[in-house]
């Protein structure tokens, strides 16, 4: 099945990439053929004619998560419905007409320049005449969203970190969406072919208690606690903070409290329950290479040297963590990022591992990937 994704660069097109990659990488480990042929537009390819057009010919579905949402109000207004007349023009040369699920807003129903914006893009879009998805979608958050631009959630992810605190509407309230979620909806409509518009289920929250709940999780990991992860909400909003503190946030250092006898620390606390598990690595030989979508997990080395390596999924950059036995030091795996550990010592290598949920062999949330490719 053929997929285009606009805006792929962005948050919510980042997110979709990911989980047909992962769905790809799943194929892959088993031996499998891919099942999507993923083309993932950015601005430049979107801007470039041919590639517009070659990526939706053939398509099944296009992913539209393109627009502009922060600009002047004039171009605001003319800018959206104009992206949209561009894919809609690149189909009918190409003459081919794929489903179209598009990203719209909740404002599309209000009478300002973004809005009119987002609703006249849909109109444009419904028309092309291959199946089309309105999802009318709220404030979105999620792993690597971008703080200071028209998103509150990493906004205040950023001052919490930096230990800062920014106007708040005492009598604001923000309807939340995990940009995972989002993701997963538009990839269920594309390939169950729905129609119609859609309104994913949002967490409503007030923007004071956004910001207090934002601030415990922040308080609490500092201390080496771990909320309670009991519901997907938290875990979707935990995520999201602490894929923010990467990559200068890690090794962790534990307390080590010492004496004639021996040395104690503790590993994990909090969290609300979880696996915990242990595996030795002979010298030389690296586990993991995989990345998760949801699962919060924690890589401690008790005895012998590593190296940590995680990688954002579908970008190159890899941050390496040297820990040892020697000095406790967590390490905790950001979801959307692949990751591994390696023995660089000469000694077998002992690593207690921590998830904030049981392993489920029908829904292992894990997903192989090379770190080093």
């Amino acid at each position: 099945m053929k997929f285009v994704i606009t805006g792929a660069k962005g948050l919510i097109g980042w997110h979709a990439h990911a989980r047909l990659h992962a769905a790809n990488c799943t194929a892959t480990f088993n031996g499998e053929p891919p099942p999507f042929d993923i083309v993932a537009l950015d601005h430049v390819a979107f801007d470039d004619d041919a590639a517009l057009q070659a990526a939706v010919d053939g398509a099944q579905a296009v992913l539209h998560f393109a627009g502009v949402n922060r600009a002047s109000d004039d171009v605001v207004e003319a800018a959206n419905p104009a992206i949209a007349s561009r894919l809609a023009e690149a189909c009918k040369i190409a003459g081919h007409k794929p489903h179209i699920i598009y990203a719209n807003s909740t404002h599309a129903a209000s009478d300002t320049p973004y809005g009119r914006s987002k609703r006249i893009a849909g109109e444009v879009l419904s028309q092309v005449g291959g199946g089309y998805t309105d999802m009318v979608l709220p404030h979105i958050f999620g792993e690597c969203a971008r703080p200071r631009y028209n998103n509150v959630t990493a906004t205040f992810i950023e001052a919490v970190i930096a230990g800062e605190t920014p106007d708040i509407n005492p009598e604001g309230r923000v309807a939340l969406l995990h940009a995972g979620a989002v993701a997963e909806a538009a990839l269920d409509a594309a390939i169950n072919r729905t129609t119609g518009t859609l309104r994913p289920e949002t967490h409503d929250i007030s923007v004071a208690g956004l910001f207090a709940l934002l601030q415990q999780f922040h308080a609490n990991y500092q201390a080496n606690i771990y909320p309670d992860l009991g519901d997907p909400f938290t875990v979707a909003l935990f995520n999201s903070y602490r894929a923010a503190l990467y990559p200068s946030g890690f090794p962790r250092p534990l307390k080590l409290n010492t004496d004639a006898r021996g040395t104690l620390f503790e590993a994990v606390k909090g969290g609300g329950g979880g696996q915990t598990f242990l595996s030795t690595t002979q010298p030389g030989i690296t586990r993991g290479d995989h990345f998760h979508l949801n699962k919060v997990e924690r890589f401690l080395v008790v005895q012998g040297e590593a190296m940590i390596r995680i990688r954002k999924v579908l970008s190159d950059d890899v941050w390496e963590y040297r820990v040892s036995g020697d000095a406790p030091a967590p390490v905790d795996m950001p979801t959307l990022h692949t990751h591994s550990i390696e023995n660089t010592g000469d000694t077998e290598l002992l690593t207690l591992f921590w998830t904030h949920d049981l392993f489920d062999p029908a829904n292992p949330d894990t997903f192989a990937d090379k770190v080093l490719k």
